[in-house]
């Protein structure tokens, strides 16, 4: 059994590459691998409900791929089960680039970053474009209810495999919430030594 990234990255092509490059034997794991990886684990589903954002990959009907890049309070990724998680869509530059390319051809990639810790996890699926019309339920379930903008859509991530990728070459970047968490005690240090120093008397 193969990893399930593999079935459909390492294409003939890609293997040739592979072997060109001394890295054929070693990538050969994955096609051996007992585990399929096509489903969200516990460790996954933790990771996508606490991201802020992803990159989303589509394809047009002209064979050029297209990235958005999509953000959002952590948790505006919604679990629905171990092989489907999805998020409102609303409205943007009203371009409809990958909403039109998921109507074309259904086939997404994922990358979630997690720039803190330096990991990411890397996502194949088939995406489902949903309408409040088709489905008022499902797209109730993708709504963020402390967001105040009106949800134009859902988009539906149906799970083919999954793939966590080395921290090597993860820039580590900082929240504004992160940066805030790491002063707090130097600004509460900050505070409490003016109070010493203003009532200080020689």
């Amino acid at each position: 059994m193969a990893r399930a990234f593999a079935d459909i990255t390492f294409t003939d092509s890609v293997k040739a590459a592979q072997a060109r490059y001394g890295s054929r034997e070693q990538n050969g794991f994955f096609e051996n691998a007992e585990d399929p990886r096509n489903s969200l684990g516990e460790k996954e589903i933790q990771f996508i409900q606490t991201r802020d954002s992803f990159y989303q990959a589509t394809v047009g009907e002209n064979g050029w791929p297209y990235v958005q890049h999509r953000g959002g309070p952590p948790g505006f990724l919604k679990i629905l089960d171990e092989r489907t998680f999805g998020y409102a869509d609303y409205r943007g530059n009203m371009q409809y680039i990958s909403v039109g390319n998921i109507g074309s051809d259904q086939r997404v990639s994922l990358i979630l970053m997690d720039y803190l810790n330096r990991r990411r996890l890397k996502i194949w699926g088939h995406a489902q474009i949903v309408h409040g019309y088709d489905n008022p339920e499902l797209l109730e379930k993708l709504q963020d209810n402390e967001y105040a903008a009106k949800v134009e859509r859902g988009v539906v991530v149906h799970v083919d495999a999954l793939e966590w990728n080395c921290p090597q070459h993860i820039t580590q970047r900082f929240t504004e919430d992160q940066v805030k968490q790491a002063v707090a005690p130097l600004l509460q240090e900050i505070t409490e030594l003016k109070r010493l120093l203003a009532s200080y008397q020689p």
